[in-house]
């Protein structure tokens, strides 16, 4: 009994003591995405300063623990998962990704960065933010979203181009487009026949982000390719556990919403009555036709995308899709068909330590291409004249025709325009475009040093394309022997590309250091050929064969050093050699160097409201020869055409010219200083940046002309230009309110740039304008803009008409010539805006997009070249003319007329982009939302500018494929 007691006691004594116990616990942290160890990851107590980091298999041991105390587990890019300590041994979390934090991490060259770490001058647009609607290609996507980046579409066919613009022009004469990066693999930024846009083969619904880098500190990692900024493309990844499934889809209505300012019927009339003689009034149809109207047309397109996300065998996360689009043109006959599929897997083995990535899309596009001379001749026919003649031989197609006594036939007045029906009906022009881009990456972190991780990346981007174009015999035609015509081509490129290199990556007390040392070599292969029927009957070469390769060879580093988060200094340098220069010039080094200061992880800063001041310097060096052709440095020699070889006695020879060769060509080098501000205040409530640069283009490559006898031509590439650019970009984001129902944001970007010449010994004309034979309205010289207008300044009269012929005589030697012109304003704008605005409230969403350029201005060639009175009535025809004649009543079509800086206007616009407005259902079953939406684009346009659209790619505006206004309903289903 006394045992029993004393037993009984001293367990009494010892339960107090066993819940106070302090312990410990161990387990593993990883991915639910992937099911992958979180090497790093923060394991603490919740409330106190007791914690650990997990290891490189993810494994972790805290101790000190007391029943009742919350675990925090916490990484970069994830969501914090708090877990409660009851006395288990073994705690196994896994981590969700969060899209929030992930928005921190931007992907830069061969790698990622904390934005907050970032040295550079990048920014990041993500699915989130994407503009919605009708979007074809990648550019739509980002229109207006990013200061200093401009997106100009080419016109308003389906799937048509964009030109992208960093920060300005870079050069001249050669390619001023950014390199894109899809993946990890850098495009040749060049067109394939058949194409419409060299990124239309991706389907933006696959696109996870696009990043942008602006200036050279960010962008040398990739040299000489880099000179006018970078887009770097992110594709989605599979990611979670089980496999989920999303439909998206929309139809979309394109309408034209205007035309080009031409006379009416009666208004055309009334002019021929007046100023005709007999025979032109003769000439004069009954009817009352709108020939725009007749060419353009409503426009129905469809978009269609399915996805799945998942894990296969719980070490594989997968993602692959199917998309199809099929969209009209406004302009009859003009249609873009695409078909993507694309699969992505991402398997990894020995605990992590190896990783794949597996990248593979292919596309396949129908493009049938309106003929796009309709636009001019709907402009300049008659407006009296109907569609159909039943005298008419061209398929009773209405047409100017002169009657040929030698071949007792009629055919088209070489002078008159063609019957734009006739343009549309029977010209076929179609192509098929098949694309494929893969690559394969792996990444394995050293088992004896895990520092450092080696990747080894495999690119493929393979393009065939074969068109043809076929022109019926009923196509009205001067011809007196015309039968029709056919020719085809096809395509071949192959970019081919290995990449290598090591990462070294570690955290040692304050310091952090990664390091990135690489191989790069990329060739870029085309195989071209050609066939013309109309060549072939007049006994010339019909086939034309076109084959040629350039590579690229490289070697880079970069160091990112990073002390205490208050001081980051990034480093990197970049040696390339290019097939497109000479062997003494053809290795270029690109170094760049740029340090920033976090102010707000200062000791003495002590701040409750500011989130991130970081202040950042740059300075870097790129090259360029992107558009420049290739083995320019060698003598090549062209063979003569077979209607011109030359006899020797009964036998004919082909005979070889040399061409035109520059030896000393070298890199463009662009020279770039960026100095920035990052700001995030209120729990990034309110966010943004600040950044201003300077680039220096040296060794500008422009055609010359040379001295006779010093080479095979009149001209040749060289190296003879400087050219300078400067500005100022201004980025905020706001979050007035946010609650649980209702969130509203807003942001806002404007970007001011600077063009000019700072050194050109020979001024360069440029820019071709429809009118008279071989007129320029465009000049490089030093001291101007590049692309500046070239004009004669027009005198007015009282009532403020010009005065047709009479222009400023300034230089006083009373005679007008080509010394009276002077360069007045050019195509660029001097500042650009973008403004949008996000709100929601409980299930419904609003998102409107808008955009505004100021200083842009451009010249009305459509004006120009057909608002003089003879126009109507000359060549035995009648011809419709351009409204402006009623404010000019010029006479007659003269070279300084065109040349006149009347028709140089101010193209400053606001522009309304984009409304979309949704409502998400949730659970309509199990585990699934939808959300439907309906989008408006095109919607406003405030302008004073004269012309169709104040848009103008290059500043002429001539025959320009309008702009539709679009509206799309869509759904998007989750599952």
């Amino acid at each position: 009994m006394r045992t029993l007691i004393k037993s009984t006691l001293f367990l009494l004594l010892m339960l107090p003591m066993s819940f106070f116990a302090q312990n410990s616990v161990s387990g593993t942290v990883s991915e639910t995405a992937t099911g992958m160890p979180v090497p790093g990851a923060n394991v603490i107590v919740k409330g106190t300063s007791n914690g650990t980091i997990t290891d490189f298999d993810g494994l972790y041991t805290i101790e000190n623990l007391v029943v009742g105390d919350t675990l925090a587990f916490s990484f970069l890019g994830f969501s914090t998962k708090e877990v409660e300590f009851t006395g288990q041994q073994t705690i196994d979390v896994q981590l969700d990704e969060d899209q929030a934090t992930l928005d921190e991490v931007v992907v830069v060259g061969y790698g990622t960065v904390r934005k907050k770490d970032a040295t550079g001058a990048v920014n990041q647009v993500s699915t989130e933010d994407f503009n919605q609607g009708q979007v074809n290609t990648a550019g739509q996507l980002i229109t207006g979203k990013i200061a200093g980046v401009t997106v100009t579409s080419g016109g308003g066919a389906p799937g048509e181009g964009q030109s992208i613009n960093i920060r300005g022009i870079g050069s001249i004469s050669l390619n001023s487009s950014p390199l894109y990066v899809v993946d990890g693999i850098p495009l040749d930024n060049s067109n394939v026949g058949g194409s419409r846009n060299p990124l239309d083969f991706i389907n933006p619904n696959d696109i996870e982000s696009m990043t942008v880098l602006k200036d050279a500190s960010s962008t040398a990692i990739y040299g000489s390719r880099a000179a006018n900024g970078v887009v770097l493309i992110t594709t989605k990844k599979g990611k979670g556990q089980e496999f989920k499934f999303n439909y998206s889809g929309n139809t979309t209505v394109s309408r034209p919403t205007n035309y080009v300012d031409v006379m009416n019927a009666d208004e055309f009339r009334a002019l021929v009555n007046e100023v005709g003689n007999e025979a032109a009034i003769a000439r004069l149809g009954d009817a009352n036709m709108n020939w725009q109207e007749e060419i353009y047309s409503e426009a129905i397109g469809f978009d269609h995308n399915l996805s799945t996300t998942g894990n296969i065998g719980g070490f594989m996360p997968t993602r692959a899709s199917v998309g199809y689009t099929d969209q009209d043109g406004i302009l009859s006959g003009d249609n873009f068909s695409r078909t993507t599929g694309s699969v992505s897997l991402r398997p990894s083995f020995m605990d992590g330590h190896l990783k794949f990535e597996l990248n593979g899309r292919g596309m396949y596009t129908e493009n049938t291409f309106a003929n796009r001379d309709a636009i001019g001749t709907s402009v300049d026919y008659d407006p009296t004249q109907p569609i159909y003649d039943p005298n008419s031989p061209f398929s009773n197609y209405n047409s100017w025709l002169v009657y040929s006594e030698e071949a007792d036939r009629y055919a088209l007045n070489n002078l008159a325009p063609v019957n734009p029906i006739a343009l549309i009906n029977e010209k076929d022009d179609s192509a098929e475009v098949r694309r494929f881009i893969g690559n394969a990456k792996v990444d394995y972190k050293l088992h004896f040093f895990p520092d450092v991780t080696a990747t080894v990346n495999v690119g493929l981007d393979r393009t065939n394309s074969h068109g043809r174009t076929i022109v019926s015999e009923n196509m009205p035609s001067s011809q007196l022997d015309w039968n029709g015509s056919y020719s085809n081509y096809t395509n071949n490129s192959t970019n081919k590309l290995f990449d290598a290199y090591l990462t070294y990556d570690n955290d040692f007390d304050d310091h952090s250091l990664n390091a990135v040392l690489g191989y790069s070599y990329q060739s870029f292969e085309n195989d071209n050929y050609s066939f013309d029927s109309e060549a072939a009957e007049e006994g010339n070469d019909a086939e034309f064969i076109d084959k040629w390769r350039s590579t690229l060879l490289s070697y880079f580093g970069r160091a990112n050093y990073n002390y205490a988060d208050r001081y980051l200094v990034t480093a990197t340098l970049r040696a390339d050699a290019s097939s497109k220069l000479n062997p003494d010039d053809r290795w270029g080094y690109f170094p760049s160097f740029a340090v920033a200061w976090n102010i707000n992880n200062e000791e003495f800063f002590n701040s409750n409201t500011v989130d991130q001041l970081k202040l950042r310097v740059g300075y870097g060096e790129i090259a360029n020869v992107n558009g420049l052709g290739d083995y320019l440095f060698l003598t090549k020699y062209t063979g003569s055409r077979s209607n011109a070889y030359y006899q020797f006695g009964q036998s004919y020879y082909q005979t070889y010219r040399p061409e035109a060769y520059n030896e000393d060509l070298r890199w463009e080098v662009g020279k770039t200083l960026n100095a920035g501000l990052d700001y995030s205040f209120f729990n990034s409530r309110i966010s943004g940046s600040i950044n201003a640069y300077l680039k220096r283009t040296e060794d500008m490559i422009s055609y010359v002309t040379v001295d006779p006898f010093t080479n095979f031509s009149n001209g040749i590439d060289k190296n003879i230009g400087d050219m300078e650019n400067r500005g100022v970009e201004f980025e905020l984001n706001v979050v007035p309110v946010q609650t649980d129902d209702f969130k509203w944001s807003i942001g806002y970007n404007i970007a001011y740039n600077d063009n000019e010449i700072t050194n050109l010994p020979d001024q360069v004309e440029t820019g071709g304008i429809n009118g008279g034979t071989g007129n320029n309205i465009q000049l490089h010289k030093e001291g101007y803009s590049p692309f500046s207008y070239w004009v004669y300044k027009q005198v007015y009269d009282e009532a403020g008409r010009p005065i047709e012929g009479a222009y400023v005589d300034r230089n006083g030697d009373n005679q007008i010539n080509d010394e009276d012109k002077y360069l007045y304003k050019d195509p660029f704008a001097d500042i650009t805006m973008g403004l949008n605005t996000n709100v929601s409230f409980k299930n419904w969403d609003l998102a409107v997009v808008s955009r505004a350029s100021l200083g842009n201005y451009a010249y009305n060639n459509m004006a120009s070249a057909k608002s003089y009175e003879i126009r109507a009535t000359e060549n035995s025809i009648l011809t419709n003319l351009h409204r402006d004649y009623f404010n000019t009543g010029f006479q007659s079509l003269t070279e300084t007329n065109l040349q006149s800086d009347y028709y140089v206007q101010d193209a400053s616009f606001f522009k309304l982009d984009n409304i979309t407005l949704g409502y998400t259902f949730d659970q309509i079953f199990e585990e699934s939302t939808l959300r439907l939406y309906g989008t408006a684009q095109n919607v406003l346009i405030v302008t004073d500018y004269d012309g169709l659209d104040p848009e103008i790619n290059g500043g002429i505006d001539n025959n320009f494929y309008p702009r539709p206004r679009t509206f799309t309903v869509g759904v998007n289903l989750n599952f």
